[in-house]
């Protein structure tokens, strides 16, 4: 019996990643415990952007490995270049805001490496048991990085509840794919839309549990609603960082995986199940806006946010034509952005003992800080999609999707969302800028790897809303081979 083979440049940004991973542990147990808290992070960023240069070679390539179960498309490398970007900013904001709390742990910095591994693993797996791999490894790390605040009781709460309600999500993603394995006789994407086709399985029962069943799983993920349940509480009783990774990261692989899965080996099933993505989206976009107009706790306002924005991407999906789903693409890749700078505007405002997560609390700081405010006030904008930033181009994309395959109620019900997130955005910079102070917030420190990722994300927010063609272009060729 000959051995398939195996072809290790294929894998080779995970391979790092995942050594990388290992070797933050080892350093962590043989360094001295005054040395580990500088080398620990500096490792991981190293480990994330040695990964990105073995990445370079592959695009364009569209290789396709292991038994076909594992592809270097350009769909997948747009997605890993998202995950490295979300994992180099997050590691940056996280060297000084561990060490602030007191966590600044090997397995802190090894599990995000980890978790990105996974990431990476679901946006090239063409086989559902590589996706399920991957979105199993991502999971159980971001689990324990939820609760790592073992001292603060909302932190262990965050972790038991994320980690039993995904644990019950995962069942059901799990028996999806165990009904698709028993009504075509295979889990290779390609495979089963081809089986699908020939046998004309479109009525199949089985299939279209499937469908509802995958949707659960997907949709925990992506907090699409009703699965949403598990964002505020877990947002906000997990570490700030770890919040920010979750909010994008996690987001970015569940539609990763989502688009391949339903693209690629369920797409003949687009005209049965596009009326309930249309009425998920619609729910997901108004109840993430409407709740979060009544928070008062930031991380709990961007949760709900999140929601929303989980529902302007499946606008997208729900068009699927090329221009929506680069978009969705597009849009990921902005939301980090924007996303992970105001979780780190959030972190930044807050220190040992006192997060002021509350949105009273960022009345009159405009003026006291003023390049911390004026950061935070560009982010927020972005998301609620006020030109010329990110967000606007990407909800841009996205409506247009939307109006091109004339689901022109859609894209209205999205614009009139988008048009309420304003309100809830602007009264924290009103706050900010408008109102005086209710108290004295001092002795904040601002750790220089957490003004680079500031920076970073302020640049990565306005380049993509004033230079959008590039990225999309970019994304436009990464789905060629999908579509």
């Amino acid at each position: 019996m000959k051995m398939p083979e195996i072809d290790l440049q294929l894998i080779a940004p995970e391979i790092v990643i995942a050594a990388f991973g290992f070797l933050v542990l080892l350093v962590d147990t043989f360094l001295p415990k005054s040395e580990k808290k500088a080398y620990l992070g500096i490792l991981s960023i190293i480990g994330v952007v040695v990964s990105f240069f073995f990445i370079l070679p592959l695009i364009g390539s569209g290789r396709i490995g292991f038994e076909g179960m594992f592809s270097a498309d350009g769909f997948s490398i747009f997605f890993k270049i998202t995950f490295l970007i979300i994992t180099f900013l997050t590691i940056l904001i996280s060297m000084g805001y561990t060490e602030r709390e007191g966590i600044a742990f090997g397995e802190y910095y090894a599990l995000i490496l980890f978790s990105a591994l996974g990431m990476m693993l679901m946006a090239s797996g063409t086989h559902l048991i590589i996706i399920f791999l991957g979105l199993e490894t991502m999971s159980i790390s971001i689990y324990v990085l939820a609760g790592l605040l073992r001292e603060d009781q909302r932190s262990v709460e965050a972790a038991l509840k994320y980690f039993l309600l995904g644990a019950f999500a995962t069942g059901f993603l799990l028996y999806g794919i165990a009904l698709i394995y028993g009504a075509t006789g295979s889990l290779q994407l390609k495979d089963v839309a081809s089986y699908i086709a020939s046998k004309n399985l479109l009525k199949s029962p089985m299939l279209m549990m499937s469908l509802v069943f995958l949707t659960i799983g997907f949709g925990f993920k992506i907090a699409s609603v009703p699965f949403h349940m598990w964002t505020p509480d877990v947002y906000e009783g997990a570490p700030t960082s770890i919040t920010a990774f979750m909010a994008t990261g996690v987001k970015a692989a569940g539609f990763s995986a989502l688009v391949r899965v339903f693209f690629t080996g369920l797409s003949g099933f687009h005209p049965d199940w596009i009326s309930i993505m249309w009425l998920i989206s619609v729910a997901t976009m108004t109840v993430g806006n409407i709740v979060a107009i009544s928070q008062t706790n930031i991380k709990r306002m961007l949760a709900y946010s999140s929601i929303a924005h989980a529902g302007y991407i499946l606008v997208a999906f729900v068009a699927k034509n090329d221009i929506g789903t680069a978009g969705i693409l597009f849009y990921l890749m902005a939301y980090a952005f924007m996303n992970i700078g105001a979780f780190t505007c959030v972190i930044l405002l807050g220190k040992k003992g006192e997060e002021n997560t509350l949105i009273s609390d960022y009345a009159g700081i405009g003026f006291k800080y003023p390049l911390l405010s004026a950061a935070m006030t560009i982010f927020l904008l972005s998301m609620a999609g006020i030109p010329p930033l990110g967000g606007f181009m990407a909800k841009f994309y996205v409506f247009s999707a939307a109006v091109k395959s004339q689901f022109y109620w859609l894209a209205i019900l999205g614009v009139l969302n988008s048009a309420v997130s304003v309100y809830y955005y602007l009264r924290v910079t009103v706050l900010m800028y408008f109102r005086e102070p209710q108290r004295e917030i001092t002795g904040l420190s601002f750790p220089i790897p957490s003004v680079i990722a500031l920076i970073l994300a302020v640049i990565g927010t306005l380049y993509m809303g004033l230079f959008p063609s590039n990225v999309l272009s970019f994304a436009q060729k990464s789905i060629a081979g999908l579509m």
